[in-house]
């Protein structure tokens, strides 16, 4: 009986903490919606609003606390978490490997050079296929990654130019950014403080830099990876490769 209550109790306090990650997305969702943001930015994309659903299905099954590793990108691509509301979201990773699905909607305003076509999206995000292709390379199933690490990102919203092109957010005005930043530092310590982790990996310069600044007593360690984007050209020579040794360097994996 003993047993069994401790069991009861500890999957309580586990299932306490992810709905502790669920508000506090659903509050950083609710803080970005008021913010606005002038061009060259003509359309905001937040998946926490429109694919909230994907999103949250993604934090109740795998963000089980607490967690050795988290890995943080610095925000959603368009093929990727603005398609399916998962970090590094790339379509095929989230439909076939997380086994990931939800309500997807559609975006206030979209860009019709940029729709929104949740796992319908026959495009391939890059860097997605590249980080999620490691993961599964390296682990084999999505339960023996999750089980120690865990990814999310820096900044949920994705911008865009009227062209469609992409702009990125340390590229915003500076009022508007550091009323960005204010509610994503908070978020992201926020989420660190229930994961627990020993590690937080910055995926990219941007991401570590933020890590950084968040957290600047020596907890967590703070690390960073080469960004798997295509427009890195260092990204290009067998990324996965460069990444594995750069984790295997710091001591968070081994070798």
């Amino acid at each position: 009986m003993k047993a069994s209550l401790l069991a009861l109790n500890s999957a309580n306090v586990k299932n306490n903490d992810i709905d502790r990650l669920v508000d506090a997305a659903a509050a950083l969702r609710k803080t970005l919606q008021k913010l606005r943001f002038s061009a060259p930015v003509a359309h905001v994309y937040n998946p926490l609003d429109y694919a909230w659903g994907c999103y949250e299905s993604y934090l109740r099954r795998f963000a089980s606390v607490p967690k050795r590793v988290v890995f943080v990108g610095m925000n959603p691509g368009p093929f990727g978490m603005v398609q399916t509301g998962v970090p590094f979201g790339e379509v095929k990773a989230v439909r076939e490997w997380l086994q990931l699905s939800g309500p997807i909607n559609k975006p206030p305003s979209e860009h019709p050079r940029r729709p929104v076509l949740g796992l319908d999206c026959e495009r391939s995000e890059v860097s997605g296929q590249r980080l999620w292709g490691l993961f599964a390379s390296r682990f084999g199933t999505a339960h023996n990654f999750f089980t120690e690490h865990m990814v999310l990102n820096y900044c949920p919203l994705a911008f865009m130019e009227a062209s469609g092109r992409n702009r990125t957010p340390d590229k915003l005005p500076a009022r508007e950014r550091d009323s960005l930043f204010k509610a994503c530092d908070q978020n992201l310590h926020q989420a660190i403080e229930i994961l627990k982790p020993h590690w937080l990996i910055g995926v990219g310069d941007f991401a570590f830099r933020r890590a950084q600044l968040v957290f600047s007593t020596g907890y967590p360690k703070i690390g960073q990876i080469l960004h798997p984007s295509p427009a890195n050209p260092a990204a290009n020579r067998s990324w996965a490769a460069i990444a594995t040794r750069q984790l295997e360097k710091l001591g968070v994996w081994e070798t």
